[in-house]
């Protein structure tokens, strides 16, 4: 486990980490370089909505991999996923700008962005199953949680790298070439996923499905149409993720690509101030989201813990921006520190709660439909929505009822979930129709 926890968390980092630069530059340059033409307002709205496009193709990828991962194993989609990734990533770092090519710099900025969102669609459902599947039934959550730091990973590593980017380097050379640096390393996350492909094992529960397929075609086994069986039985489920999601998803946007936007032109912080800010603030989930996960190990109920992060969020999205808004560097760290910690409290126990929530044969499927789903309309949108409120009202108390909203979205989709905790994994769609809600867990 030790090996395997170390791999997936170091892919998933990368994954996140080309995935989420996107969103620093996004906030810091991208809006110069691509639409120079649109006002300051304008250049980052439109820099904040080919951010958004990558989450519409998000989807798209974990349709794909969830029926590749279902029919044929959870690795060969991760390993895809990973290669598309980076590939997609470098070539953001290399492509030339409005100024040299005019009109086909956004275009094909947005084509590589949606080439990112099919990567990264596909990657979660993977790695989360290629965890939750290995892992003892008993630290499930734990060992869940894991693939949930390699974004927080992937965060803070990018906000670090143009942290020392604009540091060291003067506004002209940041925005003349700086800014592609961390894009060229997207080039590293295809020999990861070369190693991923020859070192890492499928998991013990789709191995033991090809072993009950090759054995008798009458037994529960592998599905030849596991996606179409997932929206068709399992849809209720599938909205009940997506909808889980969603105050995830947009507080998480919100605080490392939003708050970047906002602490620069709203409150009057430096770049370097809320970069810093929000990099370590974002930094102690590597500590806290275990901790929950493991939490929900212990607690016998990953809902709970759910609901309860659920309505902090609510509850602290307008203390969140009054501390942020007095600009005093302690109180806006306070601020960021106390949302990701509300934050860990419902994204560290997420990746058991929906390998939980499906059955062994359509389980990439229905965890793959819902978190992406929910990823379009929750993260995606989030900091345009934000731009776009704080552009109309002028005062963050429109981005807090905002966050309000997301949550109460949420707390009743993870209110109605039938919770099966530490439900035996090996466990398909049929098998599951004959055992009563509620019952022991498996011992596998």
């Amino acid at each position: 486990m030790g090996r395997l926890a170390a791999a997936a968390v170091f892919a998933t980092a990368l994954e996140w980490f080309d995935f989420l630069i996107y969103a620093t530059a996004a906030a810091l340059v991208l809006g110069k370089q691509f639409f120079p033409a649109a006002s300051p307002v304008a250049g980052t709205l439109a820099s904040f909505a080919t951010f958004a496009v990558g989450f519409f193709a998000r989807p798209l990828g974990g349709i794909i991999a969830g029926h590749v991962g279902d029919r044929f194993g959870r690795k060969p989609p991760l390993v895809a996923a990973m290669l598309v990734m980076g590939l997609a990533t470098f070539a953001i770092g290399v492509l030339p700008n409005y100024a040299a090519i005019g009109a086909w710099a956004p275009i094909l900025l947005v084509l590589a962005r949606l080439v990112q969102g099919l990567g990264v669609g596909a990657q979660w459902g993977g790695a989360a199953l290629l965890l939750t599947e290995h892992a003892p039934v008993e630290k499930r959550g734990f060992y869940g949680s894991l693939i949930q730091t390699g974004s927080i990973f992937g965060a803070v590593a990018g906000n670090l790298f143009f942290l020392v980017l604009t540091a060291n380097m003067g506004e002209e050379a940041f925005a003349s070439y700086g800014w592609r640096i961390p894009f060229l390393s997207g080039l590293v996350l295809v020999v990861i996923g070369i190693y991923v492909q020859l070192k890492i094992e499928d998991t013990p529960v789709f191995r033991e499905m090809q072993k009950r397929t090759a054995e008798s075609k009458q037994e529960a086994g592998l599905r030849k149409a596991p996606l179409s069986e997932a929206i068709r039985r399992y849809w209720r489920q599938i909205l009940q993720a997506a909808g889980a999601f969603f105050v995830v998803n947009a507080t998480f946007y919100i605080l490392i690509s939003g708050m970047l936007d906002y602490g620069t032109k709203h409150v009057g912080l430096s770049r370097t101030q809320i970069l810093v800010c929000v990099m370590i603030a974002g930094a102690t989930q590597v500590v806290s989201m275990p901790f929950f996960g493991a939490l929900s190990d212990r607690m016998g109920s990953r809902k709970r813990l759910y609901l309860t992060g659920t309505v902090l969020m609510a509850l602290f999205a307008f203390p969140m921006f009054w501390l942020i808004d007095t600009g005093s560097i302690p109180l806006v760290l306070i601020a960021l520190l106390i949302g990701f910690t509300i934050h860990a409290t419902m994204y560290g126990p997420q990746a058991a709660l929906y390998a939980e929530m499906f059955p062994a044969d359509i389980r990439y499927s229905g965890a793959s439909l819902g978190y992406q789903f929910a990823s379009v309309f929750a993260g995606g949108l989030a900091p345009f929505i934000m731009t776009a409120l704080l552009a109309a009202t002028g005062t963050a108390w429109s981005v807090s009822l905002y966050i309000v909203a997301t949550a109460a979205i949420t707390f009743v989709a993870v209110f109605t979930i039938k919770e099966r905790f530490r439900r035996d994994l090996y466990e398909t769609s049929e098998q599951e129709q004959d055992t009563p809600l509620g019952s022991p867990a498996g011992t596998r």
